[in-house]
């Protein structure tokens, strides 16, 4: 059983351990809850502490919390971090197919003796046999599953084995209390993470998805896309961001592009070895580099506060990819710029990469590009959008960062178009409802093709 904190001996802790002198937002309520052994379900956008609130109540609580993490590169990050913060080398350990034999030695004789606060592992590592018995012989203080949107088909990153996660925790005896977290989950996927988690009752944090300091700004991609950048990037000189693409190939060329032109910028993927992506994001973090041009492969858990703009030089899958990678922008409360190239050309390509999967998967990773593309294309407040998917309403006129978009400074011009409208409604009606989108505009616009000269001789 846990010690009861009062506030202030929490805060007395929050300054020990850390050094800052006073809480963010929910995460004193989170980790009163968590410490008095009820379940948890965190949502909180990127930038706004939710490490915290299973690091703290771990370092002051009897036994060994385990952290379930998706990424080898997030779990390392945060161990060095809390190594940093201790005398005591053991205080963190990551449990994972990376290390040696020896090594899982130390890690178990660490965890067994109660050094270790804090127990780092992957889904996978979760699974063996041998890390279950191993488990079961020692005290844990709960479980935080970080990234818990990766328990949904609906999340935009699922993972298959974190479905699994509960009756692992269930073996693993006990009423061990369970804390969920996540940066970005819609009212559905919290609903689908409360449920495989088992933790219906669990008492839910939900912190605002609004970022008021991040200007959201959506251009056409056009052949100029590397000219357009380089002019951004130009007239931010000497200020930290990121571009975010979707191949190797295209993170390799616009960052010689940028090299070229003067810029100090850096490629960041998974294809590049270890040594060098370690030297990379040091560069950047320590700003031998003002831009780093990466995959999706960069990013989690990087704590960054200034970085000042992110790019997308291609639209991403979904709303919360996009909505997690404007996030690291403007984490220390000062400007953030998010700026996307918008063609559809992209997103015919990403739904071309989908034909090979699963039925089931090609259907949900439709739906969410269709949410992209209604984002991209809309002529309402970009932040009313993205809070409204994620279930929060939000009035441009009284609400934070009201004006902080394209749309909202430079407003689309309106037209009537009822007679249009009237067109591609005979249209769809003609073709029986039977033909994707584009196939109707090529009706509509009279572009021949085997579709249209179809319909034309029939």
């Amino acid at each position: 059983m846990n010690k009861e904190y009062s506030k202030e001996e929490l805060s007395a802790a929050l300054k020990n351990y850390f050094g800052f002198s006073g809480f963010k937002g929910l995460q004193e309520s989170v980790i009163m809850n968590v410490l008095a052994g009820r379940d948890s379900f965190v949502i909180m956008p990127t930038g706004g502490g939710k490490s915290l609130c299973y690091q703290l109540p771990a370092l002051i609580s009897s036994g060994t919390a385990i952290v379930v993490s998706p990424l080898i590169a997030l779990m390392k990050n945060q161990v060095d971090f809390l190594k940093s913060l201790s005398e005591t080398e053991g205080i963190a350990h990551v449990l994972n197919s990376s290390l040696t034999k020896a090594e899982i030695k130390q890690v178990r004789s660490d965890v067994r003796s109660g050094v270790t606060k804090l127990l780092y592992v992957a889904p996978e590592s979760l699974t063996k046999e041998e890390n279950i018995e191993f488990l079961n012989r020692v005290t844990i203080s709960f479980v935080a599953i970080d990234e818990a949107h990766c328990i949904s088909e609906w999340g935009h990153d699922f993972r298959p084995e974190y479905r699994n996660l509960r009756k692992i925790i269930q073996r693993l005896g006990g009423e061990i209390p369970i804390i969920g977290l996540t940066a970005t989950a819609t009212p559905k996927v919290q609903e689908d993470i409360l449920k495989n988690l088992g933790i219906q009752e669990a008492t839910t944090f939900k912190a605002s998805f609004n970022r008021p300091n991040l200007y959201y700004e959506i251009r056409p991609k056009t052949k100029s896309v590397d000219a357009d950048i380089t002019r951004f990037v130009k007239n931010n000189e000497g200020k930290s961001g990121i571009i975010y693409c979707l191949s190797r190939k295209r993170v390799e060329e616009l960052a010689q592009t940028l090299q070229v032109n003067g810029i100090r910028a850096i490629p960041y993927h998974a294809g590049l070895d270890p040594k060098t992506r370690v030297k990379n994001q040091d560069m950047f973090l320590m700003e031998d580099a003002d831009v780093v041009v990466a995959t999706i492969a960069f990013g989690m858990g990087i704590d960054k506060p200034d970085v000042r703009f992110v790019i997308h030089n291609d639209m991403p899958k979904s709303i919360e990819s996009y909505y997690q990678e404007t996030g690291r922008a403007g984490r220390d409360g000062g400007e953030g710029h998010c700026l996307a190239f918008y063609s559809y050309k992209d997103i015919e390509k990403l739904e071309k990469f989908m034909s090979g999967k699963p039925v089931a998967e090609q259907e949900i990773g439709l739906a969410l590009l269709q949410d992209v593309v209604a984002f991209a294309e809309t002529s309402i407040s970009r932040r009313k959008f993205i809070l409204h998917y994620f279930g929060e309403e939000f009035d441009n006129e009284t609400g934070e960062g009201g004006d902080m978009d394209d749309n909202m400074r430079h407003p689309k011009k309106k037209h009537e178009a009822k007679d249009q409208l009237v067109d591609l409604l005979k249209a769809v009606a003609q073709t029986h409802q039977k033909y994707k989108a584009k196939e109707v505009v090529h009706v509509m616009r009279g572009k021949v093709n085997r579709h249209v000269y179809f319909w034309h001789w029939k």
